[in-house]
């Protein structure tokens, strides 16, 4: 319900402001929902995004985006130049010792694995579709679980710094079944990637994707359309999983953002 208060002001600020508005913090990681007038033209730092026929157009902020975002919004013959100071965060350092030495450092044999797996899930990223269901309330993907691993951290395996964690981590049995946290279509279900294993990627519209990590079992299919709540599989501990855990990932084309910006 207070999600829906805020949006009402949102749209009410907009409705009788004349304003363009935002939803959304503007900090590192962060998911932003924008709304103007429908027929707008939009730029985020100089790239042009789409914007819905409602108005709505979305973005995203780096993990460790420094410089202030330019938002240029062109509306009945004018042009409106917004600029937003991103606020830094703390992020948290996970230590995780006694790992076999193959899940710190891949060995040589499995790099080109790597880099097709890279490839289909870049492939997926970058698909642009006028969906918009980006807009509306995500849900959370289980209903039971145990929050052990959160976005921004940096895990440090055996002593050694790897890159930061883009990802939200649920802990929960083997075989809970997941949901599809919003609408969407399916760009890439594939069972065995090496870092991932069971993976699957939803498309949302305007470069805004979910993506859901070490699954047992994967039950639809690319191209398939999908509604919130869908059960889509099941939670596993494939990949390179220490146990069993979905790790849900979320992006703005290339930029990886933080899944709780668009669950609080």
């Amino acid at each position: 319900m207070r999600f829906i208060f805020v949006f009402l002001i949102f749209l009410f600020n907009y409705q009788y402001l004349g304003a363009v508005e935002f939803l959304g913090k503007f900090e590192q990681g962060s998911f932003i929902l924008g709304k103007t007038k429908p027929n707008s033209k939009v730029k985020i730092d100089n790239k042009k995004i789409r914007v819905s026929k409602d108005g709505f157009f979305a973005f995203g902020l780096d993990r460790d985006r420094k410089n202030n975002v330019v938002i240029v919004i062109k509306e009945d013959g004018k042009t409106k130049t917004i600029e937003k100071q991103i606020l830094k965060r703390k992020y948290k350092i996970q230590r995780i010792d006694g790992l076999p030495s193959k899940q710190v450092t891949p060995p040589p044999e499995v790099y080109d694995r790597i880099k097709k797996d890279n490839i289909l899930i870049g492939k997926a990223r970058s698909i642009d579709t006028d969906y918009d269901f980006f807009k509306d309330k995500f849900i959370y993907p289980i209903d039971k679980y145990i929050i052990t691993g959160v976005y921004g951290s940096q895990r440090i395996l055996n002593g050694k710094p790897r890159r930061p964690h883009y990802g939200i981590d649920f802990h929960a049995p083997e075989g809970t079944p997941v949901k599809a946290m919003m609408d969407g279509e399916v760009t890439l279900a594939e069972n065995d990637m090496y870092f991932t294993g069971g993976t699957i990627i939803f498309d949302h519209g305007h470069g805004i994707s979910t993506l859901y990590m070490h699954m047992k079992d994967i039950d639809v299919k690319v191209g398939q359309k999908i509604k919130q709540g869908q059960i889509v599989g099941t939670l596993g501990q494939s990949g390179r999983a220490t146990g069993p855990h979905l790790d849900i990932r979320l992006n703005w084309f290339d930029v990886k953002l933080d899944p709780a910006s668009i669950l609080n």
